[in-house]
Parts: structure tokens; C-alpha cells; sequence
């Protein structure tokens, strides 16, 4: 495995994965007494690595499907543009959701998608997060489940990017 230095390390690997795994526990004991599974949907490509690791730490069964929406472009601040450039297959009609997001800042794309997949009629919806930035917060929404709540500082690794590099950093680190 190669070695990565890229930045401050914010989050630590061991601490990323110890707190994946207890939320993936947390979940695992509010969904434990639903009909069918709880359906992850995963909002690529960021939140790909959390998902995955959360649902392996989950000891119940799940369905996952995946919701891919772009804000960034290739910079380092949101556009305020909510694209989405692929949909879920499955039915979500009178199923338990939760989003699975790698971070929510503004807090507009996961805004736009709540409103979304509410029109689908979900038996419930509940959004869980990596990294919550409530500091930069545009749109009223928060998560209801949250690994790290963190500052104002662009972040990558795990998941998150900068240009589409950066995304297999094993931590989370500062890129300023």
C-alpha cells in the first residue's frame, strides 16, 4: 500500500473506523424492529468508502442503492446547482431510508434531495453523515446521525475528493 501525506490529518484512520462502527451499531439497534430492511441510499462517488464501512458495521440487513448529485464541480465551494446524474432503482414506497452522505455543509444538495425522495413516499426518512459542517449551513436541514461534527475547513480522503483526487487517503485531511 502506498503511503499518503496529504495535509493536516484531521481524523485519524483508527478514529474513522471506531466511530463508523458505532454508528453502524446506533443503526443497527433503531432499525432492528423494521419490516423489511432499511434501504442505505449512498450519494456517490464522496460517500462511497463511509457507506460501504457503515454497512458493514451494521448487524442488521440492508439494501443499498445508490443517488449520485453534483454541487462541486471542480472547485472548492459549493455552485449552489443541485445536478443529478444518476437516480435509485429501487422502490423506496413505504420503506425505511436513510441517506448515507460523506458531509453536509450548506446543507442545499441534501435539501434538494430529501424533497426529493420524500415524493416517493418513504415510511421514513433519516439522513446520516460523516462529516457535519453546521458552521457553513445555508439550507434548514441537519442530520440526524453524524460520525464528526468538524469546522470550516476543506477536507478529503475517505470518500471526499478535490478534483477527483485524494479519495483513498485512509483519514480525513485539511487541504489548505
Amino acid at each position: 500500500m502506498s503511503s499518503f501525506n496529504y495535509g493536516k490529518v484531521l481524523i485519524d484512520e483508527k478514529t474513522l473506523n471506531q466511530r463508523v462502527g458505532e454508528l453502524g451499531e446506533k443503526l443497527s439497534e433503531a432499525y432492528k424492529s423494521s419490516e423489511k430492511p432499511p434501504v442505505l441510499i449512498c450519494i456517490l462517488k464522496g460517500a462511497a468508502v463511509f457507506t460501504a464501512d457503515l454497512m458493514r458495521a451494521m448487524s442488521i440487513d440492508v439494501e443499498i442503492d445508490f443517488l449520485r448529485a453534483a454541487s462541486y464541480g471542480s472547485g472548492t465551494e459549493s455552485s449552489g446547482v443541485i445536478k443529478i446524474t444518476k437516480d435509485i432503482d429501487v422502490d423506496i414506497a413505504g420503506r425505511d431510508v436513510i441517506i448515507v452522505e460523506d458531509i453536509i455543509d450548506t446543507g442545499n444538495t441534501l435539501f434538494e434531495l430529501t424533497k426529493l425522495l420524500g415524493k416517493r413516499n418513504p415510511k421514513s426518512m433519516a439522513i446520516a453523515v460523516l462529516l457535519n459542517k453546521p458552521s457553513r449551513r445555508t439550507a434548514d436541514i441537519e442530520p440526524d446521525y453524524e460520525c464528526f461534527n468538524i469546522e470550516d475547513r476543506f477536507v478529503v480522503g475517505y470518500g471526499l475528493d478535490y478534483d477527483e483526487k485524494y479519495r483513498g487517503i485512509p483519514y480525513i485531511a485539511c487541504l489548505d
